[in-house]
């Protein structure tokens, strides 16, 4: 290990020194040996004024400071956990307020549709997200168009069935009409359905 000016840690090294910490902790924290604090300490004269350099440290006077440093980490572990409790206190009482909020405008929702005048139109309260109650149709469907010996046929997904527009309009036994385009097939019902739709 090649040898380090503790120089510029002199004051670091003497507040530690009157702490009373040891030379092993000191030259722990500054990654050197402790034969380079203990000669360090003897040529800038760093000596704790209550240890005697011959004997040490009395253990009865010594400071606990892994106790200082314990006492400190649970001080900051409490001050975070009262943080969290208290942000999770704040966000409990944001939320009641917001469904106090929408209960209160619930309530006065159903006291003006109760209560309405005469004079105002009636608000018309329209659904989210949409216009109105149209049905939409779940998406495109696969099928497959046939041609062999019996004839012709068309193939529709088994899914048809679930698609309310097809259990309204087209279920069951249907006369309808054919139009072949160069890019499309177009089916559509004829008969007396046809006059109810238009």
């Amino acid at each position: 290990m090649a040898r380090r000016s503790l120089r510029p840690q002199l004051n670091q090294i003497r507040q530690w020194v009157r702490q009373g910490r040891t030379d092993a902790w000191i030259a722990h924290q500054l990654e050197v040996t402790t034969a380079q604090i203990a000669s360090f300490k003897r040529e800038n004269d760093l000596v704790a004024d209550d240890v005697d350099t011959d004997t040490g440290a009395d253990f009865d006077d010594e400071i606990d400071l892994r106790a200082e440093d314990d006492a400190l980490i649970a001080a900051e572990l409490e001050a975070a956990q009262a943080a969290k409790a208290k942000a999770e206190a704040d966000a409990a009482e944001a939320k009641a307020k917001e469904e106090a909020a929408r209960a209160k405008a619930r309530k006065q929702d159903a006291e003006s549709d109760d209560d309405e005048d005469g004079d105002k139109p009636s608000r018309r309260r329209g659904r989210r997200g949409g216009r109105g109650r149209r049905k939409v149709s779940a998406g495109p469907l696969e099928g497959s168009f046939d041609h062999g010996e019996e004839g012709y046929g068309l193939w529709l997904d088994p899914a048809v069935q679930d698609d309310p527009i097809y259990a309204e309009h087209w279920a069951g036994h249907r006369p309808i009409e054919i139009t072949i385009e160069e890019d499309q097939i177009v089916i559509r019902r004829i008969g007396e359905d046809d006059d109810n739709d238009e």
